[in-house]
C-alpha cells in the first residue's frame, strides 16, 4: 500500500515535465511539417536548402529553409522521445533547448548577415542554416523563455527519486 502510494506520488511529480517536453516537441514537430507544406509555407517554391537566402516563410511570417524545417523536426521528435524516456530527459531536453534558441537569439540579434556578406562574402550554408532576422530572432527568445521556465518550474518533488 505504501509503496503503490510513493509510486503515485512519484509519477505525479515527474509528470508535468515529461508533459512540457512533449508538447514543446510536438510544437516543433508541428512546425516541421507544416513548414514542408505549400499553401502553409509561402513563397513555397522559393525555398532554399539553407540560410537567409530562402524566402520561404512559414505561415506567412517565419522565414524557414529545408534544413531549418529539418532542424525542427529533428527537435519534435527529441522532445517527444525525452517525454516518453522520462522526467530526467524532459528536464534535460528544456534545458538544453532553452539554452541553445537563448543562443540564437542572441546570435541573430547581434549579427547582420547582410554585413557579414559585404565584409566576409556569403556564408557557408552549414554555418548558416538557420534564417536570422527580426521576427525569428524575437520568436527563438520566446521559445527559450518558454522551454527555460518549464525547466525551472517543473521540478520533481522533494525526496522523490527521478
Amino acid at each position: 500500500m505504501l509503496l503503490e502510494r510513493t509510486r503515485e506520488v512519484a509519477d505525479a511529480t515527474r509528470r508535468p515535465a515529461r508533459i512540457a517536453a512533449g508538447v514543446m516537441g510536438g510544437l516543433f514537430l508541428l512546425a516541421g511539417i507544416l513548414g514542408f507544406i505549400p499553401g502553409v509555407t509561402s513563397d513555397y517554391s522559393s525555398m532554399a536548402l539553407s540560410g537567409h537566402y530562402s524566402e520561404a516563410r512559414l505561415l506567412g511570417v517565419f522565414q524557414v529553409s529545408v534544413l531549418h524545417n529539418l532542424l525542427h523536426l529533428f527537435l519534435g521528435v527529441a522532445g517527444l522521445a525525452a517525454a516518453w524516456k522520462g522526467a530526467r530527459f524532459s528536464r534535460l531536453y528544456l534545458l538544453l533547448g532553452g539554452l541553445v534558441y537563448l543562443a540564437l537569439w542572441f546570435f541573430g540579434v547581434l549579427l547582420d548577415f547582410t554585413t557579414v556578406d559585404k565584409l566576409f562574402g556569403p556564408i557557408p550554408f552549414w554555418a548558416n542554416f538557420i534564417s536570422f532576422n527580426g521576427i525569428d530572432d524575437w520568436m527563438r527568445f520566446l521559445v527559450s523563455t518558454l522551454m527555460l521556465s518549464f525547466y525551472f518550474v517543473v521540478r520533481p518533488g522533494r525526496g522523490v527519486p527521478e
